[in-house]
C-alpha cells in the first residue's frame, strides 16, 4: 500500500510538471506572445502533451489570455480579481475561462493567427478526448492509482496553480513594474516561472519571466537548453 501510494504521489508531480512546463513554454511564451519559436516537432509534442493532461485547446487558451493582455483589470478582461473580486475568481478562475473560451468573437478577434491544421481537426480540438485517453492510458500504465494521480493533477493545476495566477497574482505582491499584477518568488517555482506575473506584465514579449538575480525562472532554463540544441529560439525583444 505504501510502496503504491509514493507511486501515485511521484506521477501526480509529473503529470502536474507536464501540465505547467507546456503551459507556459507552449501555451503562453510560444504561441501567445511569440516570445520564443519551437521546432516542429518539439512544437507537436507540447501540443499533445497539453491535450493529453488538461484538454485545452489552444487557439481558445491563446484568445482568452491575449484578450486579459489587452484589457488587464479593466472592463473586457475575462478574469480580474479587481473587477470580480478575489475569492470569484481565487477559486472559481476555470468558469470564468469556459466562459469566455466559448465566446466566438474573442476567438475570432485575439487569434486570428491560430490556424486549424489537421491535427486540431482530427484530435486536438476535441479536448475531452484527449482527457479520457490520457486517463485510459494512465490506468493500463498504473491502474485507479493512475487514474487518481491524473485526477489530483488535474484539480491542483486548475483550482490552484491556474487559479493563483489569475487571482493571487493580480490581488497581492511586489512589483518590479508599474502594472496591476504581483509576483510570488515561491509560486513561480511550481508554475514554471508564471508566478513572476508582475514582470510578464512589464515585458509580455519577454522568454525570460525573471529579472531579478533573486528571481528564478523554471522554465527558463528548460527553453535555453533547447535554444542550445536548436530546437527552440528566443525571440529578442524589439526596442
Amino acid at each position: 500500500m505504501l510502496t503504491s501510494f509514493l507511486i501515485y504521489l511521484v506521477a501526480t508531480i509529473v503529470i502536474l510538471q507536464v501540465m505547467v512546463f507546456a503551459t507556459t513554454i507552449y501555451l503562453h511564451r510560444a504561441a501567445t506572445h511569440r516570445a520564443l519559436t519551437l521546432n516542429p516537432v518539439i512544437a507537436w509534442f507540447f501540443r499533445f502533451s497539453v491535450w493529453l493532461t488538461t484538454g485545452i485547446v489552444p487557439r481558445e487558451w491563446v484568445a482568452v489570455h491575449r484578450k486579459h493582455h489587452a484589457h488587464t483589470d479593466e472592463n473586457g478582461d475575462p478574469h480580474s480579481p479587481m473587477l470580480e473580486g478575489f475569492l470569484p475568481i481565487q477559486f472559481g478562475n476555470v468558469f470564468y475561462y469556459i466562459k469566455e473560451a466559448r465566446n466566438p468573437e474573442t476567438i475570432a478577434t485575439f487569434a486570428k493567427d491560430i490556424k486549424n491544421d489537421i491535427w486540431d481537426k482530427i484530435a486536438f480540438n476535441y479536448g475531452t478526448a484527449g482527457i479520457v485517453l490520457g486517463s485510459v492510458l494512465l490506468y493500463l500504465l498504473m491502474g485507479w492509482w493512475g487514474v487518481f494521480a491524473g485526477i489530483t493533477a488535474g484539480v491542483l493545476y486548475v483550482f490552484v496553480l491556474s487559479s493563483s495566477i489569475n487571482g493571487l497574482c493580480h490581488h497581492r505582491g511586489y512589483k518590479n513594474f508599474d502594472n496591476t499584477a504581483g509576483n510570488f518568488r515561491s509560486i513561480a517555482l511550481i508554475t514554471g516561472g508564471e508566478g513572476l506575473h508582475n514582470n510578464h506584465h512589464g515585458k509580455p514579449r519577454s522568454a525570460k519571466f525573471s529579472v531579478r538575480a533573486s528571481e528564478f525562472d523554471p522554465a527558463w532554463p528548460i527553453i535555453r537548453v533547447l535554444e542550445v540544441m536548436r530546437l527552440a529560439k528566443v525571440v529578442p525583444i524589439k526596442a
